[in-house]
């Protein structure tokens, strides 16, 4: 992976400006030695590493406004950062930028039950959300699988979705408004606590744009009542395109469950190494969840139940308490760490239509072959959200880049059938240059277009989303024409 090459004229200044910073905040808001800033090196791709100049961590809106005014007069390149849960260098530095961590900003500002929303601190985590909510009888659904210790700042960013996005949506379905932070330190609100604002749909724009347009620094979110139940059935197959089949056929047949999870043989087994949850010994297995009255979930199960029989499952084991649906999740939470046990891997993220799972999971098992490399598939598979985990060796020379040129070949397939490069985890450094197998040159012209109205110095999260080459050229002609102005 190419990194952009730094202006080495902010380098030169980082005296002065960490100076300059610190007269506008705390001093405990500052960090610049050597020694700290690499504990913001990089997000959880940790493939790739480049300390920054410095990191500054507001505790107010106003204080983002300050810090961004102060960057974008000064031509300072800034990299906005959650809680660093990004799986595609998302929040990854450069060696002339600092770091703007929202990690102070994570008060509840307002609660709401009869309009169901509430208002936080974008560096609130999410599963927190819920926990200030859960007594009351609510919850926030989108339910990443790092919500325990991501923000919503990043998940706004990614439009992040979790398990249960097949009934509840991802991000951008239960977001109601934002309060903005521009690159030029202009405070805006965007939305708010209705279904739908009135203009221009700037919050579809602001999710999912990846901090290329401004920084999110408090957050309008939907609550929802909870269920009154729900309950998983977990179902065994003895190869892999059953339980694709599977999945289509439930989709297919009208049934919304809250989640459907897929895991093949190699994660099955990491995690019953590493979590013990009692999986049975199959090449696939399908998690799925229904919710509602005890008559409800009864008759959503027994009518999946039938379609699963179509494709001769091994074993079908409904849950008949919360012991046991507790057991039935713990290998799936636990998939991304019981596979680090095995080995070094990179986690994928390319969305399909539900009906092209049977072919995409055979084609990923022939494109592993031909790398030499295995791969281990858990994912999202009602909403077709992928996730194959490919293992390699970091310590060998060599495999790092065969495993990427294997995503990448994973990722064109993905939009080959009709899918696209990302379901949730973004594009950050790890996709930008994929982008040109979706988009076309006029497409993706338009999209930095948008950019050159919100950020145009081309200073937020530069080198992140489009291709290197196009971005650090449209970022060259920005600076260029900002100095003749």
């Amino acid at each position: 992976m190419e990194l952009p090459k730094p202006d080495t004229r902010v380098i030169e200044r980082k005296a002065e400006i960490v100076s300059d910073l610190r007269n506008l905040l705390p001093a405990d808001a500052v960090i610049d030695s050597p020694h700290e800033v690499y504990a913001y090196e990089c997000d959880a791709l940790t493939a790739y590493r480049c300390p920054p100049l410095a990191v500054v961590l507001p505790e107010t809106t106003e204080q983002v406004a300050a810090i961004l005014n102060y960057c974008h007069a000064e031509s300072v390149p800034v990299v906005p950062r959650g809680a660093g849960t990004s799986l595609a260098g998302g929040a990854m530095p450069t060696e002339d930028a600092i770091i703007l961590g929202v990690a102070k900003l994570n008060a509840v500002l307002e609660t709401d039950y009869s309009n169901r929303f509430i208002r936080v601190q974008t560096g609130r985590t999410n599963l927190s959300v819920t926990g200030a909510v859960e007594q009351n009888g609510f919850f926030y659904a989108p339910d990443p699988s790092s919500q325990l210790a991501c923000a919503i700042a990043g998940n706004i960013a990614m439009n992040s979705g979790g398990a249960h996005c097949l009934k509840y949506g991802v991000t951008t379905n239960n977001l109601l408004g934002v309060t903005l932070v521009t690159m030029q330190g202009e405070v805006t609100e965007i939305g708010g606590p209705m279904m739908d604002a009135a203009g221009l749909d700037l919050l579809g724009l602001i999710c999912g744009s990846e901090g290329q347009l401004g920084i999110v620094t408090e957050a309008t979110l939907r609550i929802l009542p909870k269920p009154e139940g729900a309950r998983p059935v977990l179902m065994a197959f003895d190869d892999v395109l059953s339980a694709g089949a599977c999945v289509s056929d439930v989709i297919k047949a009208g049934i919304l469950p809250v989640a459907i999870e897929f895991m093949d043989r190699l994660c099955i087994q990491a995690c019953e190494n590493h979590a013990k949850a009692g999986y049975p010994d199959c090449e696939a297995l399908l998690i799925v969840e229904v919710e509602g009255s005890h008559a409800e979930i009864d008759a959503q199960l027994a009518r999946i139940s039938e379609i699963a029989q179509r494709h001769h499952p091994i074993e079908i084991r409904q849950s008949s308490s919360a012991e046991e649906s507790a057991k039935i999740w713990l290998g799936r939470k636990s998939a991304f760490g019981a596979m680090g046990q095995i080995n070094d891997y990179m986690c994928l993220d390319g969305t399909i239509p539900v009906s092209q799972l049977p072919k995409v999971l055979s084609r990923i098992s022939e494109i592993g072959e031909e790398y030499g490399l295995q791969v281990g598939n858990v994912f999202h598979a009602g909403d077709g959200n992928m996730h194959p985990l490919i293992l390699f060796d970091a310590n060998k020379p060599g495999d790092l880049e065969k495993c990427e040129a294997m995503g990448a070949d994973i990722l064109r397939l993905c939009v080959e059938v009709g899918g696209c490069l990302t379901g949730e985890h973004g594009v950050g450094i790890e996709k930008r240059d994929l982008m040109s197998d979706q988009y076309s040159p006029d497409d993706l012209d338009i999209q930095m277009s948008v950019k050159d109205v919100f950020d145009p110095k081309w200073l937020l999260n530069a080198a992140k989303v489009f291709p290197l080459a196009a971005s650090e050229e449209r970022r060259k002609q920005a600076l260029t024409q900002a100095k003749t102005i």
